[in-house]
């Protein structure tokens, strides 16, 4: 019984963990990001919610990241960036090339 309580406890706080990561909200649009520029602090995860609020496909990537997430139409998901160092990210919308934006890393 001490070890199932043990492990609950253990779980709920690695769930409270991943709900305090520094979040950032991107939708794209049939062609547009928003927004266009993020700025986050180095060497810090955090979490890129992705939106599709369009009528087509879309992809975020960011080949510098290593990223990548296709979204149906009216999807919502999430990436997460493990402790980029300092720079500019681009990040693009595969099936809207003129998509782009950048994640500055300070």
């Amino acid at each position: 019984m001490r070890r199932i309580v043990v492990a609950l406890l253990s779980t709920c706080s690695l769930m409270a963990s991943a709900d305090d990561l520094l979040t950032f909200r991107v939708e794209l649009n049939d062609g547009k990001v928003t927004p266009t520029r993020i700025e986050a602090p180095a060497k810090t995860k955090f979490k890129l919610i992705l939106v599709n609020k369009g009528k087509s496909p879309a992809e975020f990537e960011s080949l510098p990241l290593r990223k990548e997430k296709v979204l149906a139409p009216g999807v919502e998901s999430f990436v997460v960036i493990q402790g980029a160092s300092a720079g500019e990210y681009i990040f693009f919308d595969d099936f809207h090339p003129q998509a782009r934006g950048v994640i500055v890393v300070k």
